[in-house]
């Protein structure tokens, strides 16, 4: 039996311990950002605030204790990235060799630049002992996976990457159940960047569908949405191939085409006309992270010297108002290409 804990209570949080609950032969706790809203839930048997509606099991701990941490075999870091450098900066004392770092959050840090698992890295040698950021594998685990759905015990398939292949292994045997499949990767960098910038492409296509555009304007957008995502991945070393895979195109569809979408929700409202800060309040608390991630992945682009034409026009319709229409237009006056 696994120790198990979940850090972050928002829907995609609270779907996987739910899962790893469900499966079965592990002891799983759900952590939450405070010990108030930890016994929100633990009053309501439920999370009324982001998963209502999904019964929270007598035996899977919720808490908002920091120390909670160090008795778990296995981390799950499902923390928003804005957040991530804060709460490690909390839980981080508390985490020791031996233990293994899974992160789930698709996101890009805004500030920096950096993958949640170079952020979780830096902040354990800034955080914890002597060492431990060396000795802590940690890996990241990415697909197509709305939380409703994960939490319904839906069939769904993800994948898991570490440098090394044998923690993917035994987290792929750890986690894997009947409604979760789990495969194996090396490729930390392009699962992780694969989950974080299909959200960029989302709120596009969300912009798109919000103006009218059909489903010829909906294929055109997520191909040349993967080619770019590719494109920065395998600058930044990942593999080209991880981005044909479930945390690359998979992803990418789902989020672009599901009403699931919180990102295309986003972009449907702009497209409609709506403000982003208006749109944002509407969410009561749950977040897009496609938002900062635009921003994220254009610094690491320009890092690299990579292009990225829809990035760069989301860019400005989030953090500068440009009007969708125009953004569109000059998406398709842009200068013939070859398409390889």
């Amino acid at each position: 039996m696994s120790r198990i804990i979940v850090l972050g209570s928002g829907a995609w949080g609270t779907a996987l311990a739910l899962s790893f609950h469900r499966r079965g032969g592990h002891q799983v706790s759900l952590w939450a950002h405070s010990p108030e809203f930890a016994q929100e839930i633990i009053e309501a048997g439920e999370n009324t605030l982001f998963l209502p509606g999904f019964p929270i099991p007598a035996d899977l701990i919720v808490t908002g204790d920091n120390a909670a941490v160090h008795d778990a075999d296995i981390v799950v870091s499902v923390v928003p990235s804005e957040f991530l450098r804060s709460t490690l900066a909390r839980i981080g004392p508390y985490l020791h060799p031996g233990q293994v770092i899974l992160s789930a959050t698709k996101g890009i840090e805004n500030r920096t630049s950096l993958r949640m698992t170079q952020v979780i890295s830096s902040c354990l040698e800034e955080t914890c002992p002597a060492n431990v950021s060396l000795t802590v594998p940690i890996g990241a685990l990415s697909g197509p996976s709305f939380a409703l759905e994960v939490a319904q015990g839906q069939p769904t398939a993800v994948t898991v990457a570490f440098d090394d292949p044998a923690f993917a292994t035994r987290i792929q045997s750890e986690f894997s159940s009947e409604s979760l499949r789990l495969y194996t990767s090396t490729d930390v960098i392009g699962v992780e960047l694969g989950g974080a910038l299909k959200n960029v492409i989302a709120i596009a296509a969300g912009i798109a569908s919000g103006v009218g555009l059909g489903y010829n304007s909906a294929a055109a957008l997520m191909t040349r949405g993967i080619a770019e995502i590719t494109r920065l991945a395998v600058a930044c070393g990942g593999h080209r191939e991880t981005l044909a895979g479930l945390s690359g195109v998979g992803d990418l569809v789902l989020t672009c085409t599901g009403s699931l979408s919180r990102n295309r929700t986003v972009g449907q409202e702009l497209g409609r006309g709506r403000k982003l800060p208006e749109i944002l309040a509407s969410l009561d608390g749950k977040v897009a992270e496609g938002v900062l991630t635009t921003r994220a992945a254009l610094g690491l682009a320009r890092r690299h010297g990579i292009e990225m034409p829809i990035a760069e026009q989301m860019e400005l319709i989030l953090n500068e108002g440009k009007d969708p229409h125009e953004a569109i237009r000059e998406l398709m006056l842009r200068p013939g290409k070859d398409e390889r």
